[in-house]
């Protein structure tokens, strides 16, 4: 039987290997491999997945202007918040930092409502209280918690959530006329055009680890991102804004969580699990509030 709801699956896989990948992203920095560097193999990872990509579409790229600007957007956006998200894993823990990321959905909703009149049921608004009280309570930290020192890793966490809350908009806007291997091709291509800037913001005069659990060890961890990513784009191809951002950019950052306590063999305090559960509930509302597919958009045929 034919599959109708093709964004599902998309949405799972992305949810899975985003989870993975969240856990585990911190761990070359903190051997010796700098994040700006880690940027440059996340860059350099997207290449195979877009030639994968590029190859389920008979090699066809659009070049038209849209398809460009769309793509190259989406994929400026999503570089921006990998690279503040870097910069804040070298103060705070992943377990402390992706449960705040977990709040972008938000951002693609409301901006789904508002440009692409996509809607949703009470229940899914309740999902949208839930995830607001979540963010709340993830947030949460106990008196005397050391790992936490002021309020700059708060900010710069802001970043991603924002930059990714728009690029899950974009993306499902492009998708109305863009084929979804066209789309990835120009995210691949804005990511490396931003790694001489990665470069050069790295100091060399610091030790670099070249070993394995350097930069291949990096390579392995973000290919997850890469192909991740790749599963997201299908994913808004497919389905509503409304509907995949809550189960991608929501409980990918909650199973980063519960993998990335376990772990640092961290026992979170009871406000926390309850944050983490809210969240979760919270995703499966929003995305029960329309669980229709949209209907396919019609593919383009531009050949590279």
């Amino acid at each position: 039987m034919k599959n109708k709801q093709p964004w599902l699956f998309s949405a799972i896989m992305n949810v899975v290997l985003m989870g993975i990948w969240g856990a585990f992203i911190e761990i070359p920095e903190k051997n010796g491999f700098p994040a700006t560097l880690g940027y440059v193999v996340w860059a350099i990872t997207m290449i195979p997945a877009a030639i994968f990509a590029l190859k389920l579409q008979n090699w066809k790229i659009q070049f038209d202007r849209r398809s460009i600007l769309f793509g190259m957007s989406v994929g400026l956006l999503g570089s921006i918040g990998q690279l503040a998200l870097f910069f804040v894993l070298r103060i705070i823990p992943a377990y402390l930092v992706f449960p705040v990321i977990a709040l972008t959905p938000l951002v693609t909703i409301l901006l789904a409502i508002l440009f692409l009149k996509e809607n949703t049921r009470p229940i899914g608004w309740m999902g949208i209280a839930l995830a607001i009280i979540a963010i709340i309570l993830l947030s949460y930290q106990p008196p005397g918690n050391e790992s936490v020192t002021g309020y700059l890793w708060l900010v710069l966490s802001a970043i991603p959530l924002l930059t990714w809350g728009i690029q899950g908009f974009i993306m499902r806007w492009a998708n109305e006329t863009s084929t979804a291997e066209s789309i990835f091709f120009w995210m691949m291509v804005s990511a490396v055009a931003l790694s001489p800037i990665a470069i050069y913001m790295t100091d060399f005069s610091q030790p670099i680890n070249w070993g394995f659990d350097g930069p291949y060890l990096a390579a392995i961890i973000q290919i997850l991102n890469s192909i991740g990513a790749l599963f997201l784009v299908y994913a808004f191809r497919y389905g509503k804004a409304i509907v995949v951002s809550p189960l991608t950019t929501a409980l990918a950052p909650v199973l980063t969580v519960v993998i990335s306590l376990i772990f640092y063999r961290v026992i979170p305090h009871p406000i926390i699990i309850t944050g983490i559960a809210l969240a979760i509930f919270s995703a499966l509302f929003m995305a029960m509030g329309d669980t229709q597919p949209v209907e396919k958009p019609k593919e383009k045929t531009d050949e590279a």
